[in-house]
Parts: C-alpha cells; sequence; structure tokens
C-alpha cells in the first residue's frame, strides 16, 4: 500500500512539473508572438559618445583615449533638437514595429532620471532632462513595441571590478561588488516603471549568471513586468537569440532570433564613417533574415544635439517604401522553403499556403522552383497585384516526382530592390525530398 502511495505521489509530481513546463513554454510562446511577426526593429545608440564621434565606452577601455577625456564629452552633449515625436514617427515609416534604444551603455551614463547616482544626462550634461520618458510615450503613441537597451557592466562604477582593459580596481571584494549589485538591481527596478516590451541586455560576457544574479534579474523583471521578452545576453537566462553583425549563413537553431545590424560600420554617431550599406543591400540583408524566420534590428546613431543623421533618415525612409509595399510577404510570415527547392529567398504565410519568393536579382528567363507537390491556383506580383503565368513542365502522370514549376516574371512589374511574387496554393505547403524516381528497365 505504502510502494503504490509513494508511486502515485512520484506520478503526480512528475505530471504536476510536466504541467508546468507545458504552461511555461505556452506562456513564453504567448510573450513572443508580437516579435515573431514583427520582422523589423529600429536600435538606437545615443549617448556622449556622439559629441566627438567616437566608439562607445570601448574608446576609453581600449585605451585608444584617456577615461577623463572620454569623460569631457558630457560637456558636449545638448540634445537641444532632440525630437522623440520625429523619431518614432520616422521609426514607425521605416516598417519597423519596435525600437531598442540605449538607456545606458558601458560607460554608465544613464539617459533617463535614474536615483542610483548622479551619472547621467540630467545632472552631468547641458541636456538637463531625462530622453527616454518623452522617447517611450511616443513609441506607445505611435503603436511601435518599446525596448531598453542595458548595460549590466559598467565600466564608471567605482565598486564594478572591472575598469580599463589592462586595469581592473579589484579582484574579489564581495562588499564592493554587492554594493555594486544593489546599484544594478536598483536601477533595472526604476526601468520597469516604463512597462517595456523587451529588455536588450549587453555586457553580459565579463561576469558568470551566478556573478550578476542573472536568475534574480529575470526574476525581477517578470515580477515587474510579466509580459515582457528578454534578449539572449543575460547569461542563459534570455528568451530568444542575437546574433550581431553577419547574417547567418545557416538558419539558427534557436527558435526565436534578431540579427542586431549597423547602418554603416559604427554604432554611434561617427561622421567619418560614411561607409553606409545601400539601401538595396539593407533590404536583401532583411529578406534573407525574413527568409530564415528571423528578424532584422537595423541601427541608427542620432547627434549629440538629437539629429539624425540625413543619410540614415534617407535609408528609413527608403526602407519604409518597400516595406509598405509588400507589407503582406513580411509581418507574420515563417521561414520558406529550403534552398534548392528555390534559389533565392522565400517565406510562408502563418497557415502556410501562400509561399513568397523574394527575387534580388534580375532573371534571365522564368522563376523555377522544384518538389513543390502543390497546385498552384494563383501566383501574382506583391505590391501591384499583377497576375503572373506559371507553367508546370516535366510531371509524369506514373511518377510520384512534381514537375519543374516556372513563373514569368515580366521586367516591367519588377521591383527596383527586391520583387516579391505570392503563389497561392491549394493546401498547405508540401514538398518532395527525395532524389527522384528510378526508371526501371524490363
Amino acid at each position: 500500500m505504502k510502494k503504490r502511495y509513494i508511486a502515485a505521489a512520484l506520478l503526480m509530481t512528475l505530471f504536476s512539473f510536466q504541467t508546468k513546463a507545458q504552461e511555461t513554454e505556452q506562456s513564453k510562446e504567448e510573450r513572443m508572438a508580437w516579435f515573431k511577426d514583427a520582422k523589423l526593429g529600429i536600435f538606437i545608440h545615443w549617448g556622449i559618445y556622439a559629441v566627438n564621434g567616437i566608439d562607445e565606452s570601448w574608446s576609453f577601455h581600449n585605451g585608444y583615449i584617456t577615461y577623463e577625456d572620454y569623460m569631457k564629452q558630457l560637456n558636449g552633449f545638448t540634445a537641444k533638437n532632440y525630437d522623440p515625436e520625429y523619431w518614432a514617427k520616422l521609426i514607425k515609416e521605416s516598417g519597423a514595429k519596435y525600437t531598442v534604444i540605449t538607456t545606458k551603455h558601458h560607460d554608465g551614463v544613464a539617459l533617463w532620471n535614474t536615483k542610483q547616482g548622479d551619472l547621467n544626462v540630467i545632472d552631468k550634461t547641458p541636456a538637463k532632462k531625462d530622453l527616454i520618458t518623452p522617447f517611450a510615450k511616443a513609441v506607445r503613441k505611435e503603436g511601435l513595441k518599446l525596448g531598453l537597451y542595458y548595460s549590466l557592466l559598467d565600466w564608471s562604477y567605482p565598486d564594478y571590478p572591472n575598469f580599463l582593459r589592462n586595469e581592473k580596481r579589484y579582484k574579489e571584494d564581495d562588499k564592493r561588488w554587492n554594493k555594486f549589485t544593489k546599484f544594478n538591481f536598483g536601477q533595472l527596478k526604476e526601468l520597469t516603471a516604463y512597462d517595456p516590451d523587451l529588455y536588450w541586455f549587453d555586457g553580459d560576457w565579463e561576469q558568470k549568471a551566478e556573478k550578476w544574479k542573472a536568475k534574480e534579474i529575470r526574476e525581477l523583471l517578470f515580477k515587474e513586468t510579466p509580459s515582457t521578452i528578454i534578449n539572449s545576453r543575460l547569461q542563459g537566462y534570455g528568451d530568444y537569440a542575437t546574433p550581431e553583425q553577419g547574417v547567418p549563413v545557416n538558419k539558427p537553431k534557436d527558435k526565436y532570433w534578431e540579427l542586431c545590424m549597423t547602418m554603416n560600420n559604427s554604432w554611434g554617431y561617427q561622421p567619418n564613417d560614411t561607409k553606409y550599406k545601400s539601401l538595396n543591400q539593407i533590404i536583401r540583408i532583411f529578406v534573407d533574415c525574413i527568409n530564415m524566420g528571423g528578424n532584422l534590428l537595423l541601427d541608427i546613431g542620432p547627434k549629440a544635439d538629437g539629429t539624425i543623421p540625413e543619410e540614415q533618415v534617407e535609408i528609413l525612409k527608403g526602407l519604409g517604401k518597400w516595406t509598405n509595399k509588400h507589407a503582406a510577404a513580411i509581418y507574420g510570415t515563417r521561414a520558406g522553403i529550403p534552398f534548392g527547392h528555390f534559389n533565392g529567398y522565400s517565406a510562408l504565410s502563418k497557415d502556410k499556403t501562400i509561399l513568397y519568393l523574394y527575387v534580388d536579382n534580375k532573371p534571365n528567363g522564368p522563376l523555377l522552383i522544384k518538389g513543390l507537390k502543390n497546385k498552384v491556383n494563383r501566383a501574382w506580383v506583391v505590391g501591384n497585384g499583377t497576375k503572373l503565368k506559371t507553367d508546370v513542365v516535366g510531371k509524369l502522370y506514373w511518377s510520384k516526382v512534381p514537375g519543374l514549376l516556372y513563373i514569368d516574371l515580366p521586367e516591367h512589374v519588377q521591383d527596383e530592390n527586391v520583387t516579391v511574387i505570392a503563389l497561392q496554393l491549394d493546401g498547405e505547403v508540401d514538398l518532395y525530398g527525395d532524389a527522384g524516381q528510378v526508371i526501371e528497365s524490363n
């Protein structure tokens, strides 16, 4: 009887654990739903480093400039032309569904009215105002999701162990580390007041999860902002991956991911960096991300006075024209069909009954899809509705191997950057993946 009781108790415990795990995963799916559908976000790196147009924080950490000279930039950070409403409208015009702004980089300079010390733009710069609060309000007004970037490490804080690359304040000192942890948690608690949809952490590489108290950070954030999501840079306690700068060659294993990328080669404003990617290149990178089921978080770096460089405005507006035209083939889509079936980028509608093809060059003849078992009920150019002619070649009645599907794409309907074609299938996409059927001789 006792054994039977123990066995029943163990089964109940296991069932409870499995149920809890399922509820947790379901909760994550619900939280991540908007992110999965959003596809495009705008990153904003803004801080005192824009004054001299130098690398954010790394300039002094790596010894390119002294810490004292770096911090002199506080005196030139005016934000006098800062227009958060214009920023939010421009971001929305680009087609982005969310934005992430740096509240504090590794240099420790906070852009909001923090009560944890006085290293902030209100107390230490001519700006003399909280820059995050009006931006958060403007973002909400435009119906965008709000993301807050926060550096876990703080090279300016006197009780943080690391300072310069070749200089530490201390190695082991629990009293000083605990003081820093209290400061860190204090700032994070302040940021929860903005009820952000997303926390974007950085700098986690310098300490282990236990040292950061990453588990406790996650618990704090979800206690105050239960529907939020967290990027991967929290030592294993995040919700989605954040590859940087380079588009993954192969589809990431993570269910949710986002490529963060600069427009030129710099995160913050650097007037000498004129190596901007073309609009065509950015759109092609964007559809590459969509093809693999991910998002693009494209960065801008405003000037110290709050104006956004003209080159960046031009790119955002150009991107907006393309996203507005092709919205049906962007938002809410899922990863496309494998390469080999179509020699290019693709995506699927959420119910997998519409196949979108992204054509990023001028084809030399009809487009080709191999191994598509479905019948195509209708084919058209996204953005103008032009119907396209399709033709199946090589389908034999006795073979289970699909024929070759050719799609005519007249030059006059092609987009100047990336043309998008939609194929309405007769059901959920069904692909043939075998080597082919052997013809047997008698």
